[in-house]
Parts: structure tokens; sequence; C-alpha cells
């Protein structure tokens, strides 16, 4: 069986529409983290090893402020 492999993960944060839920932080901590009480800071170019978790972040994003996608802008999960 040949497997496909995935596309380089990047993510690209609303952060107009970014509530400051912090839902992606406990989700995918090594990746998104709070500076101060409400400033997002994010990894746009996390490695494979967090895709999950990354996934699961933006899944759980109350206000869907957060997309993956791939270096070409094509979407990917989202």
């Amino acid at each position: 069986m040949i497997t496909k492999p995935q596309a380089e993960l990047r993510i690209v944060v609303d952060l107009n529409r970014c509530q400051s839920y912090g839902q992606c932080v406990f989700a995918a901590p090594t990746v998104f983290q709070f500076h101060g009480e409400e400033s997002l800071e994010y990894d746009y170019a996390p490695g494979e090893d967090v895709r999950t978790e990354v996934e699961r972040a933006a899944a759980a994003c109350p206000v869907q402020a957060i997309t993956l996608g791939t270096p070409a802008g094509t979407e990917a999960g989202r």
C-alpha cells in the first residue's frame, strides 16, 4: 500500500474573530499560548508530530477562527 505524504501544515488564525476562549491552548499547548491576558500567539508552521492536536484545536474553536492549510494556500481539514 502506497501512502501519500501529507502536505506541510500551516495555521492561520483570524485574530479579529478570535475571542480568547482558549480552547486551542488546551487542545494544543505546544502550538498555541496566550501572551498576557488575551493576546494569542501560535506556531504558524508546526511539525507533523502535532497535526492531530492542531486539528482538534481548530475543531474546538467556538468561533471557528482557526484555518488549517498548506503552503500553497489550499485548505486542509477545514
